[in-house]
């Protein structure tokens, strides 16, 4: 797995179908994200933007609890999120980009 070198070229060995199963295009679905201690987003995040200074507690779509302690308000995280806690989170004006 991983860049293998042939003759003077580069091949993506073992990663050949990555870019074609990536979904690339504009997030078309924005909401704004209420943090919630026990209810899930609606729907999975391809992204969460903060708009004010703080830390973030969320539920990554197939990964346990993290907090993102000290983000800048205009932050865009590039993350799949299920869930942002209310408890431990103290940034606001969240939106989703799904």
């Amino acid at each position: 797995m991983g860049m293998s070198k042939g003759t003077s070229v580069y091949t993506n060995k073992g990663y050949e179908n990555l870019v074609s199963n990536l979904d690339t295009k504009p997030s078309g679905e924005l909401a704004v994200i209420t943090p919630n201690d026990s209810v899930d987003l609606s729907v999975i995040t391809r992204a969460v933007y903060v708009g004010a200074d703080g830390d973030l507690k969320v539920d990554g779509e197939t990964s346990g609890t993290v907090t993102f302690i000290g983000l800048k308000a205009g932050m865009y995280l590039p993350i799949s999120v299920k869930r942002v806690y209310a408890t431990g989170t103290t940034a606001s004006n969240i939106l989703s980009l799904a």
